[in-house]
């Protein structure tokens, strides 16, 4: 007597495994959104909206606000919310939490996004050694490289070799040269970067 092999799966196993790639594939996407949030800063605009909490108060906390020049916004009942150098998702949990944990509200969902005008004035800054010196608009995952290109690439007396990139009053020399050889070595930039390229 002879069996022919089943390779069917049972229908309750490939349900688990689609179950499962759908989970990983949320997962995925919510970590790419996460990791290309832009940081918050002073005079940025957000739009915090709320809800589980009754009606009433809702649009008294909806609403545009500007991270003031202490890094805080000023929200109903909990007063000064700690903004800047927090992404978006961020801030929101820690607005909830808040909430939560002053007994205010018990199950607030809380949504913030950046104004569409502070997310695109985002400036990354090519000081000197390429051919079009000036502000370059930063997005997301913008690398070093890319924001020389952006400028117009290296002038032919650059030094590419004693690029230094200014972040935070902080200065590091970075070795383009051997950089653009590896682009794996590539450094991703911050908003208000700057960039000097010796010549």
């Amino acid at each position: 007597m002879s069996f022919e092999p089943n390779n069917k799966a049972p229908p309750m196993h490939s349900f688990q495994i689609l179950r499962t790639l759908a989970a990983l594939a949320i997962f995925s996407i919510a970590a790419w959104a996460q990791n290309s949030e832009l940081a918050l800063k002073s005079n940025d605009r957000v739009t915090v909206s709320i809800g589980g909490i009754p009606d009433s108060e809702v649009a008294q906390i909806r609403g545009t606000y500007t991270v003031s020049d202490a890094g805080t916004i000023n929200l109903l009942y909990i007063g000064e919310v700690r903004a800047a150098g927090m992404k978006p998702s961020m801030l929101q949990r820690s607005i909830e939490q808040t909430y939560i944990a002053r007994e205010i509200y018990t199950r607030p969902t809380v949504t913030v996004s950046i104004d569409g005008d502070a997310a695109t004035a985002r400036m990354v800054y090519v000081i000197s050694g390429c051919n079009k010196n000036g502000p370059v608009p930063y997005s997301p995952g913008m690398t070093i490289l890319k924001a020389v290109g952006v400028a117009g690439g290296f002038t032919p007396f650059a030094k590419p070799s004693k690029t230094k990139l200014i972040r935070n009053g902080t200065t590091t020399e970075v070795n383009l040269k051997d950089i653009s050889a590896d682009p794996s070595r590539d450094i991703k930039l911050q908003p208000e970067d700057q960039i000097i390229v010796p010549e």
